[in-house]
This record gives structure tokens, C-alpha cells and sequence, in this order.
């Protein structure tokens, strides 16, 4: 099988050291082992996703001197192509319709417990059935039950990034408090989400190491799961470091200060960006 890794950055700002190196990671770790890098635009959320900032990020990966397959794939264009894995889902009862607002969500978990890293939903709406979705309700994975249809299964990933190396089985009471009952179609847009939506692409484009930065390692459970609900096969994954700046915070799109594209301008080379970057 030929090694093939995948940038997949959303247009949503301008790219900055932290992508970089994330790229080049990839970029190289496909190229090391003979096999194929891809770029993939990850602009569902079409408000905040702009031409102008495609346009940059594929100028500067190719400044960077990345090359990869063609064409790139724009996930905004499409997006029904998802749409047969949320019927799937349905068809399995695994999904209901949720008309909570971040408000309603967060108003609810004013007294998080303790140990769960991330808002996880409450189940306000998990009563409903699909028959009673309404114009603008999203979608929820029914996340207990879908474990429960998995229990004869083993749901595993292999992960080869340093902080994380090693064989990962899920552990459902652990995913059931920490994950929850994600959103699968974002609200009043019919537009898939991430957690799903990334995890397909990367199947359909054949990627066998799904390369990215250890800020996104929690979001592996659920989209492992979910290719094993749809019984999809499972990539290796390789969550690698991530640049910081000097008070130890991630970089994030607003950290202008360390966009590309000023780099660029103030005359720096690839090379500067790699040494930069330890690379």
C-alpha cells in the first residue's frame, strides 16, 4: 500500500509557523517513504472560509516548495458526499436532532465534572427521535448506544507520533464521559462537521497516516469510531508536537506576528522557515 499523508488546513486566515511545520511533516514523511502528499481545503464553515485566504495558503506551501497530488480537494464542493454516511447512521438509529444553542449547551454544564476535558453535551434533546427533526435542529451521534453496537468489536487506532506512540483501544465508559454526543451536521446548514466530515476525505483519498498536531489527538476516539460504525477501514495516525510561542501557548490564525506570508515579506527563505521550525 503506498504511504500517503494529507495537509488539510481551513482557508479560514492566514497560515503561520505552526502550519508550516505541519505540512512539512507530513510533506516529508510521504515523500521519505516513496509515497504521495495531498492538500486538502477543509472550508465547510463557509462563513469564515475565503477564496483569498485559499489563494494564500496554496501560494505559500508552494513558496515552501511542497508539491503534492492534484486536484486538490475543496470539501465545500462536495458536500453531499456526505450525506450517505449520516443516512447510514440514521438507518442504525444512531443519530437524533438536537435544537440546543452553544448557550443552552454551555448554560447546562455550569458545574462540569471533574477530569472532563471538553464541554461534553448533556443530553437535553436525547429523547428525540429523527421522525421528530425540525428546520434548523442539528444532528447528534447517540454516542452510548453506538458503543453499545460496537461491543463486540474491538475499536483501536495505531498511533505513531512521540507523545502518543503506541496501540489505542477506546475505552467506551471513558469516550461515553469525555467525548459525548457530538454534533455530526452543523445546525441550520445541512453542512457535515468536522469530526466526520475529515475522517471520511481521508478514507475516500486513501490516506494511510493521517498526519497532525497533538492539539487534535482527543478527536481521534470519535472519528475512529465512527469509521468503525460504518465499518471504513482505520488510518494510522502521527500527532506530532506543535510550535509555541515564548510563553508556551500553541500558535494560533490570529498570531499575525508569525503568519507565512510576513516572513515572506520581510525577506525570509524555506530554509529560514525550516530552521525556524527545527526542521
Amino acid at each position: 500500500m503506498t504511504f500517503r499523508t494529507r495537509f488539510a488546513p481551513s482557508p479560514t486566515g492566514p497560515l503561520h509557523l505552526g502550519h508550516a511545520y505541519s505540512a512539512i511533516v507530513a510533506h516529508d514523511m510521504a515523500k521519505a517513504a516513496g509515497g504521495a502528499f495531498l492538500l486538502r481545503m477543509e472550508d465547510t464553515d463557509l462563513q469564515r472560509s475565503k477564496p483569498e485566504w485559499d489563494a494564500q495558503i496554496v501560494d505559500d506551501l508552494t513558496w515552501l516548495g511542497l508539491t503534492w497530488e492534484t486536484p486538490i480537494l475543496r470539501q465545500s464542493k462536495q458536500l453531499s458526499s456526505y450525506e450517505p454516511a449520516l443516512e447510514q447512521l440514521a438507518a442504525m438509529d444512531l443519530l437524533y436532532p438536537c435544537s440546543c444553542s452553544r448557550a443552552d449547551i454551555r448554560a447546562a454544564l455550569a458545574a462540569p465534572q471533574e477530569g472532563v476535558t471538553h464541554e461534553v453535551y448533556p443530553g437535553t434533546c436525547k429523547h428525540r427521535s429523527m421522525s421528530d427533526r425540525k428546520p434548523g435542529d442539528a444532528l447528534r451521534i447517540h454516542l452510548d448506544r453506538a458503543l453499545n453496537q460496537l461491543s463486540d468489536k474491538t475499536v483501536a487506532f495505531e498511533e505513531t507520533g512521540n507523545t502518543f506512540k503506541g496501540h489505542h483501544t477506546i475505552d467506551p465508559d471513558r469516550a461515553i464521559q469525555e467525548i459525548g454526543d457530538v454534533v455530526l451536521s452543523r445546525k441550520g446548514e445541512d453542512i457535515v462537521a468536522y469530526f466526520l466530515a475529515s475522517a471520511l476525505d481521508d478514507i475516500a483519498q486513501g490516506i494511510t497516516h493521517v498526519v497532525r498536531g497533538e492539539d487534535l489527538f482527543d478527536f481521534t476516539a470519535i472519528q475512529v469510531i465512527l469509521l468503525t460504525l460504518l465499518e471504513l477501514p482505520i488510518p494510522t495516525y502521527h500527532h506530532h508536537g506543535l510550535i509555541r510561542d515564548e510563553h508556551g501557548k500553541r500558535l494560533a490564525k490570529r498570531d499575525d506576528a508569525r503568519a507565512l506570508s510576513k516572513f515572506r515579506a520581510e525577506g525570509a527563505t524555506p530554509e529560514d522557515i525550516r530552521r525556524m521550525i527545527d526542521l
